[in-house]
């Protein structure tokens, strides 16, 4: 857009809002946010404008008020078909892990397994070093949506369906990539984690640091989600540290709820150097014992079920899991003896 001298870009007064020194600035309210996602959305602000303001919110560290605005604008902008099927569990996948295999992804795996229908949606590679969970179920023979219609068509069938940000909307993607552009993490990587893009009856996600639980809460709240739970999860994922307590906080029927699920090891192995994704198949198919990452696959997958109401307390939760664990690993065990033999 060209605009004459004395003439101010209709988003500049957003960048002012944020930037106009210590005493003057402020966050923007929730409208503020949707109308600057809204123009950002429709490609209406200059790139100088949109790196400002990507790293002038990032400094001040975003509200739940603008989270809940950039997330609903992104909603609204989004060609949703107008039959949806209720799905009952929306889980962002953003971060990629560094140190371990993404396991919370066999746990999504076997919660779909077990009749529960679930979204997945997460970027592209956007920092070095990292799986990412497109690539992991790659390794599965899980092939990502080519488009919103096709992922409702997946989730109707196997009850699992994993669509690319870039799929949602290109753009999207374009701006989580400028952190390599800008050196600092994009506000998206907050906001994609609030935006259940089908309208799930709940949500799982999970934080890098403990006090933006609460944020992704309050965000919920403010955008009418009934149900949320968030903790801190292993490398940023929604994955449950066994070795370690685990502080729960969410959204239950509309209201807030805090629990502790209590470590469920001693202690946890050594990071691992090789993050093979295949390592992942063969721990689904029963091929190799991994006591650790089979806890964790368990672990994961009790927060969803009492999230979704599948059980009554969280020991009742972890001990669920549990068994679908094992009765998961026992089909698979059965089905290998059963093969024919190779001469």
């Amino acid at each position: 857009m060209v605009v004459n001298d004395m003439d101010e870009h209709p988003f500049a007064p957003f960048i002012r809002i944020l930037g106009k020194g210590p005493r003057l600035s402020r966050s923007l309210t929730r409208q503020e946010a949707a109308d600057a996602a809204t123009m950002v959305l429709a490609r209406k602000v200059e790139p100088q404008q949109l790196g400002a303001f990507l790293c002038l919110l990032r400094v001040r560290t975003e509200t739940p008020a603008e989270i809940a605005g950039f997330a609903q604008a992104i909603q609204k902008s989004l060609s949703l078909p107008v039959q949806k099927p209720t799905i009952e569990l929306d889980w962002p996948s953003y971060a990629g892990k560094s140190r371990r295999l993404p396991l919370f992804i066999l746990a999504a795996l076997l919660l779909a397994e077990n009749g529960i229908s679930i979204l997945m949606h997460g970027a592209e590679p956007h920092t070095q070093g990292r799986l990412y969970t497109e690539a992991a179920l790659s390794a599965l023979g899980i092939a990502p949506a080519s488009s919103v219609n096709e992922a409702i068509t997946q989730i109707k069938t196997r009850n699992f369906a994993y669509l690319p940000l870039k799929t949602l909307n290109p753009l999207l993607e374009e701006i989580m990539g400028l952190k390599t552009l800008l050196g600092l993490r994009s506000p998206l990587h907050s906001v994609l984690r609030n935006l259940n893009p089908l309208q799930a009856k709940a949500s799982l996600m999970s934080v890098f640091h403990p006090n933006y639980r609460a944020l992704h809460c309050e965000a919920g709240q403010l955008m009418g989600q009934g149900n949320l739970a968030c903790f801190k999860g292993d490398g940023g994922e929604a994955e449950r540290r066994v070795e370690k307590p685990c502080l729960v906080e969410g959204l239950r029927d509309g209201q807030a709820f805090r629990e502790e699920w209590p470590a469920l090891l001693d202690a946890a192995p050594m990071a691992e150097t090789d993050l093979d994704p295949g390592q992942l198949a063969r721990i689904w198919q029963g091929e190799i014992c991994d006591p650790y990452g089979e806890a964790v696959i368990a672990a994961t997958a009790a927060v969803a079920l009492h999230l979704v109401g599948r059980s009554s307390s969280i020991g009742d939760a972890d001990a669920l899991a549990k068994r679908m664990w094992q009765d998961r690993k026992a089909t698979a065990l059965l089905a290998k003896s059963q093969r024919p033999a190779i001469y």
